[in-house]
């Protein structure tokens, strides 16, 4: 069985989840929510899902079993995750998400929402204990309907977004929207639109297309650079697909990096505290007037930093991680209008603070992005990489000093370490580059920072090609 929890929920092969094992962490889920005390029975549970082919099976096999357990679920149709979990908190209820978010159409998962929020570790150790027990009770999967909430929450989610911006604070900007397979294609069309953008929809796919918006592959980043100059646009926005992770891309079709665009979303928020993995930019510490937390990778660890800050007394606090989704903790004042908390993942607030800021300056998205003189950042994924020789590579770098160096020699000499997630090395050239396994798939991600474009490309090809080639 392929199904485990990672970064930010469970996943594995649709093949795997589909059918008895939904069933089954559907109703341990339940069961850890009534335990708990967080639902009683009776309380509404929300479902919502993604466009892949194997979404609608698993959502209505959740929905039936969690009718089974003594909830009452409401089908909330294909929305943008941060969309169903603004819902969850409007209702304090519970929810499930239904959806792989950037990994390949042969693969999906389950995103769990407390009414509170997003699931922490220990809801995870839970849920999976529980999903233990009740496979090992025999249980039957049925798949059932519930009630259609789907466009409740896009009306409250579409409501929350133009409040946040004045009225045609975006007129006069080409915006096209990659809409692929997304499913806030529709909503950021209709979103960026009520600004008075020349909006031009782009791409739009029947096929799931699974979209990383980390690590944006050739031939994405090929359509972007095509419609950029065939359209003359000022930007290209879109998501991945379960649209809590923004893409934007400037005017020559290149993406800017998804840190870059939560730090301008900070600064936009006037950020107190900004809570990131270990893998966002280094530079992002002296880019504003906000302290800095960094943590391991996935939302679980830096909602659970957002929580330290507040429980410490922090106000402004906030947090993204490196793939550009945004969360907020505390209530921020944007528009002249109190914005509540969204502790989960979102693209629409990032988006629109980028935007905004272009539209104020008149300065294209390329400007903008090179103004900040950050490190030059550049990642990428080996796919189709087994999970147990990323755990090789993973101990034999940490075994010794002599063997980090001796791996690292023919892209420089190790300064120093960090092991907070995956290995974080500083290289006496000033480079870092950083190995990490995903905590999910099958792949193993490299990160590096570097003077420039050229030697951040250079280093990137040259850590992958260590990876590849390790035994």
């Amino acid at each position: 069985m392929s199904l485990k929890f990672g970064t930010s929920g469970l996943r594995g092969l649709s093949v795997d989840l589909k059918g008895k094992a939904s069933a089954v962490y559907a109703t341990a889920f339940a069961r850890h929510l009534l335990k708990s005390g967080q639902a009683k029975a009776g309380d509404p549970i929300l479902v919502g899902r993604d466009f892949r082919d194997s979404s609608p099976d698993v959502s209505a096999t959740c929905i039936g079993a969690l009718k089974k357990a003594g909830l009452v679920p409401l089908d909330c149709g294909t929305v943008p995750t941060p969309a169903l979990a603004l819902y969850g908190l409007s209702l304090k209820a519970a929810a499930l998400m239904i959806t792989g978010s950037h990994i390949p159409a042969d693969r999906n998962g389950i995103k769990f929402y407390r009414p509170d929020g997003e699931i922490d570790k220990q809801d995870e150790t839970a849920i999976a204990a529980l999903a233990k027990d009740v496979e090992a009770e025999g249980i039957t999967d049925e798949a059932a309907a519930a009630e259609d909430r789907s466009s409740v929450v896009a009306e409250l989610f579409y409501e929350r977004n133009i409040s946040l911006l004045p009225a045609g604070a975006l007129s006069g900007l080409k915006i096209g929207v990659y809409q692929h397979s997304t499913v806030a294609r529709d909503l950021f069309v209709d979103v960026l639109a009520h600004y008075g953008a020349n909006v031009v929809p782009l791409g739009r796919s029947e096929t799931f297309i699974p979209v990383d918006t980390e690590a944006v592959s050739p031939e994405t980043l090929d359509l972007l650079k095509k419609w950029s100059a065939e359209h003359k646009l000022d930007a290209i926005v879109s998501a991945d697909g379960d649209g809590d992770r923004p893409l934007l891309a400037d005017e020559k079709g290149i993406p800017l990096r998804g840190d870059l665009i939560g730090l301008i979303t900070a600064n936009f928020l006037e950020a107190g505290v900004v809570v990131t993995p270990v893998t966002s930019n280094s530079g992002i510490e002296a880019s504003g007037h906000f302290a800095v937390t960094r943590t391991k990778v996935g939302s679980p660890f830096v909602i659970a930093g957002m929580g330290d800050a507040l429980a410490a007394g922090k106000n402004g606090v906030m947090g993204f991680e490196a793939n550009g989704g945004l969360l907020t903790a505390s209530t921020f004042t944007v528009n002249g209008k109190p914005l509540a908390p969204l502790p989960t993942r979102d693209s629409f607030l990032p988006v629109l603070a980028v935007l905004l800021l272009s539209a104020e300056q008149k300065k294209p998205l390329s400007e903008i992005a090179s103004a900040y003189n950050l490190p030059v950042a550049a990642a990428d994924r080996l796919e189709n990489f087994a999970q147990e020789k990323s755990a090789a590579l993973m101990s034999y770098l940490r075994a010794s000093k002599d063997n980090l160096a001796k791996f690292l020699e023919p892209v420089g000499a190790v300064k120093a370490t960090s092991d907070i997630d995956g290995l974080r090395v500083a290289l006496t050239n000033g480079s870092t580059i950083h190995f990490r396994p995903s905590g999910n798939a099958p792949e193993m991600r490299c990160y590096v920072e570097a003077a420039n474009q050229d030697e951040a490309e250079t280093l990137l090809h040259k850590g992958l090609d260590l990876i590849r080639n390790f035994g």
